[in-house]
């Protein structure tokens, strides 16, 4: 008769990316800034750009030169920035997705 509470309604379940993920791969990297990429804060950001690496594109790069490998890619980018693996983790799949949708 009556429709169930809202409570009681099947909500879609939560994607397992976060919004910053979801925002990058969802159109081209252009000339986006490299804290756009998920994982990267703004100290990691300064961090990446005191190496040259100031743009998406340019980190997107050096994941290409290592051939897409996660482990590889995840030690480089502990390395150059400091980033935690979960940080560094959220940074390959942020890139990995994106080329999936774009290459």
């Amino acid at each position: 008769m009556f429709p169930p509470p809202f409570s009681a309604q099947r909500l879609p379940a939560m994607s397992s990316t976060s919004q910053k993920h979801r925002n990058f791969i969802s159109e081209p990297m252009g000339e986006k800034a490299v804290t756009d990429l998920a994982g990267i804060g703004e100290v990691l950001g300064k961090r990446l750009e005191q190496k040259g690496f100031d743009k998406a594109y340019v980190v997107l790069g050096q994941f290409l030169v290592l051939k897409k490998n996660k482990d590889i890619f995840v030690d480089w980018m502990k390395d150059v920035s400091g980033a935690n693996n979960k940080q560094a983790t959220d940074c390959y799949q942020c890139l990995y997705d994106w080329c999936h949708e774009f290459l």
